[in-house]
């Protein structure tokens, strides 16, 4: 898919009640740090009213305020709100519900496991709808089946948006081998759990590369990464099984035939291991990166959300890559939950004592020393060859 007139965002609030700065959360953490498809105005979390999300996330201000309810940040963030001219021209099935609009947005924020909307968010998405918003969910709950919020929708002349909504057998694609042809560096960004940070890693590769001149894409595979404005993205999770690893292949051919890019980003789901979200095997066998970087949490002892599942060793997890996939975990990259900055070095040469690797907390230090890793390994494979 593809997002024309980027600049112009559309403002928005994202409802996150409850959930902010949690696993759960995580839609929500991607807005406040980066989109280019939504003016972020405010967060809504009552926990943490009066605060600034950024700083509350990152302990960095962003400039978005959060508030306690939907009336509060209405009132204060988005009444008035002038929005611009949009044009969604998006192709990707996964989103062929979504239509043009020019209305601002509340955008749900939760990433709850099964996907599920919480009662008490019905009322307000309602309260949202009544005052001329259009709510964007990526949650598996479809709103379009909610009838009242979709008899609310037409009285009031909004949308829904359901960025998760199967799409139809006959606008997805097959795997036809394409991929081949694709002769950019191609990185995936994998991991050793679910709600790990594996996308924020990528977009900041992605900023990166884009700092050193390249020309750099990354393509999404989740509902936030389309939130936040990737270019080229399907929606791995609701997508039909038979059609994935062509739905893959279809977005990094894409990108490459259109942008040609430098470099391209594929964002990992998942884990190869975690007993609920097994992501990547059809991004290893479908986008056939060049080189994977492994984003790991040290702290982390059991997968996210299941107790009693003991997480596979780091090492054992990239032996799992590089015998899937053929190539190289070239760098592994630190989710700092747990540790204070402090600690952060101590846990980054801990982990290359590990695993033989250089590793680097990006959120924190930036991704500016890992695209010049990766962009040598790829050189050097090429003068290989």
């Amino acid at each position: 898919m593809k997002i024309e007139n980027q600049k112009l965002k559309i403002p928005a609030l994202v409802y996150c009640d409850g959930a902010f700065n949690t696993p759960e959360g995580k839609t929500a953490h991607g807005l406040v740090r980066f989109t280019e498809r939504y003016d972020v105005r405010g967060v809504i979390d009552g926990r943490y009213a009066g605060r600034d999300a950024g700083e509350v996330l990152d302990g960095r201000h962003a400039g978005i305020p959060v508030f306690a309810d939907f009336r509060s940040a209405y009132a204060e963030a988005l009444s008035g709100a002038e929005t611009p001219a949009y044009t969604d021209s998006s192709t990707a099935p996964s989103t062929s519900a979504l239509q043009p609009s020019t209305n601002p947005a509340l955008v749900v924020g939760l990433a709850p496991d099964g996907g599920r909307l919480p009662v008490a968010a019905r009322e307000v998405l309602a309260e949202a709808i009544r005052a001329g918003l259009d709510v964007v969910s990526g949650l598996h709950a479809f709103l379009y089946r909610d009838e009242r919020l979709s008899a609310l929708a037409r009285e009031h002349g909004v949308r829904l948006h359901d960025v998760r909504r199967t799409p139809e057998r006959d606008e997805l694609h097959f795997f036809t081998g394409a991929i081949e042809r694709v002769d950019c560096l191609k990185v995936a960004v994998l991991g050793t759990d679910s709600a790990i940070g594996k996308r924020t890693t990528a977009w900041l590769l992605v900023h990166a590369l884009r700092a050193r001149g390249e020309r750099a894409e990354l393509i999404g595979t989740g509902q936030t990464a389309w939130l936040q404005g990737a270019r080229y993205s399907m929606i791995m999770d609701s997508c039909i099984n038979d059609f994935v690893s062509g739905e893959i292949e279809h977005a990094v051919v894409s990108a490459y035939d259109e942008a040609r890019p430098d470099a391209l980003v594929i964002e990992g789901q998942g884990s190869l291991m975690n007993p609920a979200y097994p992501g990547g095997f059809e991004i290893l066998a479908a986008g056939r990166p060049d080189l994977v970087v492994m984003q790991h949490a040290p702290t982390r002892r059991e997968y996210d959300g299941f107790p009693g599942y003991a997480l596979h060793p780091l090492p054992e997890q990239i032996r799992a890559v590089e015998t899937i996939s053929g190539r190289a975990v070239a760098a592994v990259t630190l989710n700092h939950e747990g540790l204070s900055p402090n600690d952060v070095p101590a846990a980054c040469e801990a982990v290359t004592a590990q695993t033989g690797l250089p590793c680097y907390d990006v959120l924190l230090d930036g991704a500016d020393a890992l695209a010049a890793v990766l962009r040598e390994r790829f050189t050097a494979m090429r003068a290989a060859r």
